[in-house]
């Protein structure tokens, strides 16, 4: 997969969020809630406003162009909530985090600040720079949009349900965009023509006839999917409060995190119960038979969203904003590090395996077996 040039005039005009962020601290108005919405609605019309002007060649090929860099924008504030609430600076975005969204001070909002601002932002620039190319970014596109809809499907509900509920400003309902957006863009990004790949019908057809042995790589692939399903669905079991010992002693042992009054952790787990466990059944489908075409895009998509979900719930197990009796025992901290990262892991192999050799997906090709008859 090529990665295309990062664009740098958004990058450049992402990086107004400095000063800017600085400058609107001191701003008395913002000390109150719906002062902070109404100063944020007229922020994101200027910046739309100021990248259609700068950029309508590349707004008219792809309007997503304009959310992307508007996004990406969004990234460089994320990134310094992130940095001021973990003490790395000061005077830029407390305004915010007061009287905006003060859930995002807490240890996951603090890591999905980390993850937009950093993945994300890369992401939207990549992105950004295929579409002044006129060059695909379709698997780009994919990953981040699992990433995206994992991140708003554990943050909203884990605000409305949590202990933060109560806090719930006006900024809030500047997320509704974030819901819609979403669908809008993935419509764009799926329905992109998909890069040819260069399997030809006989590399395809071989590929094809070969049996699982015959296929270690998808063997590995298999087993793996089976364990991290029976963890999916055993951490569904234990935010659900199932009454089994090896649930009770989890909780408490191992990852106490998921017991947080935050409610986010729990989201998560529910999340991946209805949503990823599923997926994984679908997966081990794919791999034992040929010409599920549907598999590379999907497993894009899943590891985008596994990858930020294990990100933010990793850090957050441990992070000091996570009350003492929440946080992951010293005496736990490898075997959580080592099953959650294989956790994260997994669906990135998944989704290379698919992007590396794509000819067992795809469908087989029309007509008779591509094999001669002897001559008699």
């Amino acid at each position: 997969m090529d990665i295309p040039p990062l664009a740098g005039k958004i990058a450049l005009l992402s990086l107004g969020a400095l000063p800017l962020s600085f400058a609107l601290n001191y701003v008395s108005v913002l000390s109150y809630p719906l002062g902070v919405v109404l100063m944020s609605t007229l922020i994101l019309g200027l910046l739309s406003l100021a990248i259609y002007s700068l950029s309508r060649s590349d707004v008219y090929y792809d309007p997503l162009y304009a959310v992307f860099a508007v996004f990406a924008f969004t990234s460089v504030v994320d990134l310094l909530i992130a940095l001021q609430e973990d003490g790395y600076m000061a005077g830029f975005m407390a305004f915010y985090t007061k009287e905006g969204e003060p859930y995002l001070r807490t240890a996951h909002g603090v890591f999905i600040c980390y993850w937009d601002g950093i993945v994300h932002y890369l992401l939207y620039l990549a992105m950004t720079g295929a579409i002044r190319k006129r060059k695909s970014y379709r698997n780009l596109g994919l990953y981040w949009l699992g990433s995206f809809i994992m991140s708003i499907l554990v943050f909203l509900p884990g605000n409305i349900l949590g202990k933060y509920s109560s806090e719930i400003r006006p900024t809030f309902f500047l997320t509704i965009p974030f819901l819609l957006v979403p669908c809008w863009a993935g419509l764009r990004v799926f329905n992109q023509t998909q890069v040819p790949t260069c399997c030809t019908p006989n590399m395809v057809e071989e590929d094809q006839r070969k049996g699982l042995l015959r296929r270690p790589v998808d063997l590995a692939l298999i087993i793996y999917l089976i364990f991290a399903a029976f963890f999916t669905l055993f951490r569904g079991l234990v935010v659900l409060d199932c009454p089994m010992d090896a649930c009770f002693v989890y909780i408490y042992q191992y990852e106490p995190y998921l017991r947080d009054p935050v409610t986010y952790p729990k989201v998560q787990m529910l999340v991946n119960m209805f949503y990823v466990l599923p997926f994984y059944g679908l997966a081990i489908y794919a791999l034992i038979f040929p010409g599920c075409s549907w598999l590379p895009d999907w497993a894009l998509v899943f590891a985008g969203a596994i990858g930020q979900a294990q990100f933010s719930h990793m850090g957050a197990s441990m992070h000091l904003r996570t009350p003492f009796t929440y946080r992951v025992p010293e005496d736990a901290w490898a075997s959580f590090f080592v099953c959650n990262l294989l956790y994260a892991l997994g669906p990135h192999l998944l989704a290379f395996r698919c992007l590396w050799r794509p000819a067992f997906f795809l469908r087989p090709p029309p007509g008779p077996p591509a094999h001669h008859e002897k001559q008699h």
